[in-house]
């Protein structure tokens, strides 16, 4: 189809999460910041493995304030471990992301790699653009959707845009998040988790509604989520999972703003590599480090039919 039409259809029917008929073929990469792009690069090559032998990833640096460094970062990581084709996006307003220009940067795509920066960036300027629902259709086309730091948090529901600075979760700190993407569904993204002492803010969030699993994800690891049911860890460090429904009690409600949170009876799980997370039952289930390895190249082989 014509670049100039695809805008215009998308501009007529945008292709939105929850509509009839929408699928979750693809899989979300979703990596919690400073990945290995020099070494091995194994949180890379897994999203390149999942482009099929004459794939064309498409590198999205809108939340970057410093785009053209950072595309040339990943444009060398991903050509050394051998994508086929490697193209970059930069949307610097929301009529950018209308233009027939964009839509054939992602023509033919297979993936699209969202790089860190400022995740409201990502979402003010694409969030139901043409630029969206082609990614949306990469996504529902069995492609894969990747995101790295601030890339990472926009593929939630619901984002966390702010740090409040304090070791404590304080009541007044809903007013640090924004809508997201809403690619991973019912999930709440926040990365450098470790790193940057997060567990507090991201057991705040998950009070505020329990339906919503707080998802927290270390430097150079990932979650490799596959049709929106089931996640595997993949990287150096831990993915913390926070459930909600077991939560008993919470002061949200009841204290002044500027009251530490209280909660009762939450849940979290620490996963590693290999470790597996089942999005429905909201169980782990233990495996060893190498095998997540094996199953990747496994699966890889079966969808881009190598095997």
């Amino acid at each position: 189809m014509d670049a100039r039409r695809k805008v215009e259809l998308f501009l007529e029917r945008p292709l939105r999460r929850g509509r009839a008929g929408a699928t979750h073929k693809g899989t979300l990469i979703i990596i919690g910041g400073h990945e290995d792009r020099t070494d091995e690069r194994k949180i890379l090559r897994a999203v390149a493995d999942r482009l099929g032998d004459d794939g064309k990833i498409v590198v999205c640096t809108v939340a970057s304030a410093e785009p053209e460094s950072l595309w040339e970062e990943y444009e060398t990581a991903f050509r050394a471990i051998g994508a086929p084709h490697v193209f970059r996006l930069d949307i610097e307003s929301r009529e950018e992301a209308t233009t027939p220009r964009a839509m054939r940067i992602l023509e033919g795509a297979t993936g699209v790699f969202f790089t860190g920066g400022d995740q409201l960036k990502i979402t003010s300027q694409i969030g139901d653009t043409p630029v969206f629902s082609r990614v949306q259709e990469i996504f529902e086309g069995g492609g894969v959707i990747a995101g790295t730091s601030a890339g990472a948090s926009a593929m939630s529901e619901t984002m966390l845009v702010a740090n409040n600075g304090e070791a404590s979760y304080r009541i007044k700190s809903a007013l640090l998040m924004a809508p997201g993407l809403g690619l991973a569904q019912d999930m709440l993204i926040d990365q450098h988790f470790a790193e940057r002492g997060r567990m507090a803010r991201l057991i705040g969030a998950v009070s505020q509604n329990p339906r919503v699993l707080g998802i927290g994800i270390d430097e150079d690891t990932a979650i490799i989520v596959e049709h929106n049911r089931s996640f595997r860890v993949l990287g150096a460090g831990a993915v913390y999972v926070v459930d909600g429904s077991t939560v008993s009690y919470s002061n949200l409600g009841e204290e002044d703003s500027e009251r530490t949170l209280s909660s009762y009876d939450i849940k979290v799980h620490m996963l590693s590599q290999g470790d597996r997370f089942d999005l429905h039952t909201r169980r782990p289930t233990a495996h060893p480090a190498d095998s997540m390895e094996e199953e990747t190249e496994e699966e890889t082989e079966e969808k881009t039919g190598t095997k």
